[in-house]
């Protein structure tokens, strides 16, 4: 299953790029050999300043037809690490050939973006800034495909 982070704003060269770019090769070595990868990264922007709509549907350009779809959001459902990889094997499972993570811009998630989603999922109920939320994104990624492997990397 091909795994997509969609994310509003570009994520510049600094200690956040070094990390997911860590994390998602990772991802990709462990992740590979169970169905999970290749791993992309689509950066949308809107110049002309339309907020969450148009941000919205940028997004929703850069979402593979028939993908589950996972987006981020204070107001979504918090998951253990064990939870979210079991969710991707499902997906994985039933023989969705995509996933795409979304994260949203400043102002937050179009709500009609967040309604079409599989999983609303939430890193808690402090906010993050978009850059972290994507480091954060990448490693539970990363983690998932460790607990669907085996690895000791995920320790209770």
């Amino acid at each position: 299953m091909r795994l997509h982070l969609c994310a509003v704003g570009r994520l510049r060269a600094g200690p956040e790029r070094d990390l997911v770019d860590d994390y998602l090769q990772r991802l990709e070595r462990t992740g590979r050999p169970l169905g999970l990868g290749p791993v992309s990264e689509h950066e949308v922007e809107d110049r002309r300043g339309g907020g969450m709509a148009a941000e919205g549907l940028l997004l929703s350009r850069a979402i593979p037809e028939g993908a589950a779809l996972c987006v981020l959001d204070e107001r979504g459902k918090p998951l253990s690490s064990p939870e979210f990889a079991a969710a991707l094997a499902g997906w994985r499972d039933a023989g969705r050939q995509d996933a795409a993570f979304v994260i949203g811009g400043a102002d937050g998630l179009d709500p009609g973006l967040r309604a079409r989603a599989d999983l609303v999922v939430s890193l808690g109920r402090m906010v993050w800034p978009h850059m972290l939320v994507r480091v954060m994104l990448a490693e539970q990624l990363y983690r998932a495909a460790t607990i669907l492997s085996g690895s000791p990397y995920h320790r209770v």
